[in-house]
């Protein structure tokens, strides 16, 4: 189970390490050369660099938590990320008028693997937790916590 959240953690840093970099660095070619951000004019490279800034923070968080599993931060970093994510995919399920057919379906599909992901990776954590006694069935309580 350790295994299946430290790979689910450390694809979902990638990603955001990825897209943070460029877009901190290269705020014009992310606007520019993925097609669907910019459905939604006007370009701002204050907003971009901010935005790649604060994704890399999220990256880091993913990381820490993918490299030291801890439930309490793997929940914790996984819930960040949700903060971002949801937002983010309720924002482009109403903004997909100006994509074409194959955007749409792209974007739809990508952003929901990325809600859906982090969530399972919840299920992981808390059923890992529950099996590690820290969670007694039936009472809700959890057990001093070891991590």
């Amino acid at each position: 189970m350790t295994l299946a959240l430290r790979i689910g953690l450390a694809a979902l840093a990638l990603i955001e390490m990825t897209l943070g970099l460029w877009t901190l660095l290269f705020p014009e070619s992310f606007y520019d050369d993925v097609s669907t951000v910019n459905l939604t004019p006007p370009y701002s490279e204050h907003l971009f660099r901010d935005f790649g800034g604060a994704t890399l923070g999220l990256a880091i968080v993913l990381g820490a938590a993918a490299i030291w599993p801890q439930t309490k931060w793997v929940i914790v970093a996984l819930l960040a990320y949700l903060a971002f994510a949801v937002p983010h995919l309720v924002f482009h399920l109403g903004h997909l008028h100006d994509a074409s057919d194959v955007e749409a379906a792209i974007l739809t599909i990508g952003l929901w693997v990325l809600v859906v992901l982090p969530l399972a990776l919840i299920g992981v954590a808390l059923v890992r937790m529950r099996r590690g006694g820290r969670v007694p069935r039936g009472t809700g309580s959890p057990k001093p916590a070891r991590d």
